[in-house]
């Protein structure tokens, strides 16, 4: 999914930014470097939908960076709850779950 710059509210654009600055621990990229925030939605007033695409398919460490980006958009001011949602991970469902319960 195309991130679309045009229709953008001042929270996502926050967001984005804040959880650009995560770092894969396999690489010591950001997320922003690697281009692996695919999306980032205010569902509702301070709600926020972050997908994410982990570097492969069987990454070992999608849980932790499913939370990562988690806790890192409950830091922005304004953000009352944040979801985060994996795509492109053969256990995404559960990886949704869990970071979502």
């Amino acid at each position: 999914m195309e991130w679309d710059a045009e229709n953008v509210t001042d929270l996502e654009d926050k967001v984005r930014e804040e959880v650009g600055k995560v770092v894969d621990p396999e690489t010591g990229m950001t997320f922003a470097e690697m281009q692996m925030i695919t999306n980032v939605k205010e569902d509702a007033s301070g709600v926020v939908k972050v997908e994410f695409i982990p570097t492969s398919p069987f990454c070992p460490i999608a849980f932790k960076l499913a939370n990562d980006i988690k806790n890192a958009a409950k830091k922005v001011p304004g953000v009352t709850k944040a979801l985060v949602y994996c795509r492109g991970h053969m256990m995404e469902k559960q990886i949704n779950e869990m970071t979502n319960k």
